[in-house]
């Protein structure tokens, strides 16, 4: 795997070198933009309209406009000074619970591993997060961008998952037509948790696959050897308009009901509590 970054793990006064790798690819099928009169691919280029040439990386610099066609200029190394990618530290502020965090603050994940003088350290703080069953909430910047993360352990790696700011996350309040109360059918209900029920199953990530990748990639050998790619039909999805209906159709698709929904307890007789407080009375006075 390619190292897209070296520095350590910091935690109180101890240090960890590690290196960086991603732990996740990206799989999806790249395609070229073509012009379609003569299949050529097309080119994109960074030109400069007032000078009205093409501008080489080293003459770039980043910049932030603060008025209508006015800039204020970042070299480089200024941004890196800025978000403290100089360092190269993952700074570990606190140690918490997983459960803790919520998935949407998860981004993107890295697998770390020890650098060439840091094993001993590596597994000390591995062992010790094992142990503990905590996480560490850490901050690093990784190419001028400072960001949160998540330390973490994966089988015998330590890992670290970037983590959006809470500013970055949006309120759900934002999100249009959300009911503001939950009022459905009783018996509705039962059966969408019996369906729940019928369709729980451990996870195991190996038995989903990317269909579409899997048919542009077949489709992609057919117009490679000449051939016409036919396009399946959409199938045909009845407009189940009551709830009802379409709960008992799926709850008869998924299989036979091998389980009731749980009644809801019913609520004790005052006859009943009476005679219970009464038997209580009696044992404590004996």
């Amino acid at each position: 795997m390619h190292t897209v970054w070296k520095g350590a793990i910091s935690f109180g006064l101890v240090h960890v070198p590690v290196k960086m790798f991603s732990a996740t690819e990206d799989k999806d099928i790249s395609m070229r933009m073509i012009h379609k009169v003569c299949s050529t691919p097309l080119n994109f280029v960074r030109k400069c309209q007032h000078c009205d040439r093409e501008v080489e990386w080293e003459e770039i610099a980043r910049g932030y406009e603060y008025e209508p066609g006015a800039f204020v200029l970042f070299e480089k190394d200024e941004l890196e000074k800025l978000t403290g990618e100089v360092t190269k530290e993952i700074k570990i502020l606190d140690f918490v619970d997983l459960t803790d965090i919520d998935p949407v603050y998860f981004h993107k994940t890295y697998y770390l591993s020890p650098n060439e003088t840091g094993s001993g350290a590596y597994s000390l703080l591995l062992e010790a997060m094992r142990e503990t069953g905590k996480i560490g909430i850490a901050k690093v910047s990784i190419r001028s961008k400072s960001s949160l993360a998540a330390i973490r352990i994966i089988d015998r790696c330590l890992a670290m998952e970037t983590i959006f700011y809470p500013d970055e996350i949006r309120p759900v309040a934002q999100v249009p037509n959300l009911p503001e109360e939950s009022k459905v059918n009783e018996k509705e209900l039962d059966m969408a948790k019996l369906l729940i029920s019928q369709l729980s199953t451990p996870f195991e990530p190996q038995k989903y696959t990317d269909t579409y990748r899997e048919a542009l990639l077949e489709a992609i050998d057919l117009k490679v050897s000449g051939q016409q790619v036919s396009v399946a039909p959409e199938p045909h999805r009845a407009n189940v308009i009551d709830l009802m209906s379409a709960l008992q159709a799926s709850l008869e698709a998924v299989g036979p009901v091998t389980t009731e929904p749980t009644p809801k307890p019913k609520k004790a007789a005052a006859g009943a509590k009476s005679k219970a407080k009464g038997k209580a009375k009696e044992t404590v006075s004996s």
